[in-house]
């Protein structure tokens, strides 16, 4: 008998769709850097976010999600901090939105380079208080009890919405910067773009911090 069924991986693998399609922070901080630094940067904003849920998923998995779920100041501070990082990497985008340009198809000039915008990408996602309360809240309801290794079951279930975070996080990215492209046709939608990128992520920072304490 293996770890999981296939009942319970189809079962949660509907749930974590339908949370993970639904844009998030996640989200919104993939549509901001590819609106501010084309596909290349996204891409790899996509990659260090999703490293950054996938550690998240484990501390849950070992009983620290409990932690951040029953305790007001763990919460808090984890989620003001995501929320200035946010809002230091929209200030930067939006400073920096004069310079913004495409080519070759959506590389083009960057101001980011790639383990930087793996590294910020991983900040955001293994500081995203949301992440901590979805899969504790989430994840125990499939978990059958009876069949033992429970850690072993969190684990192989919260990857499988590791594993469609990413691949609808890069969709996100791909579909954002083909949006660049035509932005940066001309030098006044070029500047348009860094400032929407910038304060959207500055908005989704500011969101973060005024969001009340899931219950």
């Amino acid at each position: 008998m293996g770890i999981v069924s296939g009942a319970q991986l189809v079962a949660f693998g509907i749930a974590a769709l339908v949370i993970i399609v639904i844009p998030g922070p996640s989200v919104l901080f993939v549509i901001g850097r590819a609106l501010s630094y084309g596909r290349s940067v996204a891409l790899l904003s996509v990659l260090g976010n999703s490293t950054g849920l996938l550690v998240v998923m484990v501390l849950v998995s070992l009983g620290l999600g409990a932690v951040v779920a029953e305790s007001l100041l763990v919460f808090t501070v984890i989620k003001l901090a995501g929320a200035a990082y946010l809002v230091w990497l929209g200030l930067q985008a939006f400073r920096h939105r004069r310079a913004m340009h495409v080519e070759d198809g959506g590389t083009g000039r960057v101001t980011v380079g790639r383990l930087q915008a793996v590294r910020q990408g991983f900040v955001v996602g293994v500081s995203n208080p949301k992440a901590f309360i979805m899969f504790a809240a989430v994840l125990p309801q499939f978990v059958e009890r009876g069949r033992g290794e429970v850690t072993a079951q969190l684990l192989v279930l919260g990857t499988l919405a590791f594993l469609i975070g990413l691949a609808s996080d890069a969709l996100w990215a791909l579909l954002a910067s083909r949006l660049r492209t035509w932005f940066n046709a001309s030098a006044d939608r070029g500047r348009a773009l860094g400032a929407v990128g910038g304060l959207s992520m500055i908005g989704l920072g500011l969101g973060l911090a005024t969001t009340g304490r899931p219950r």
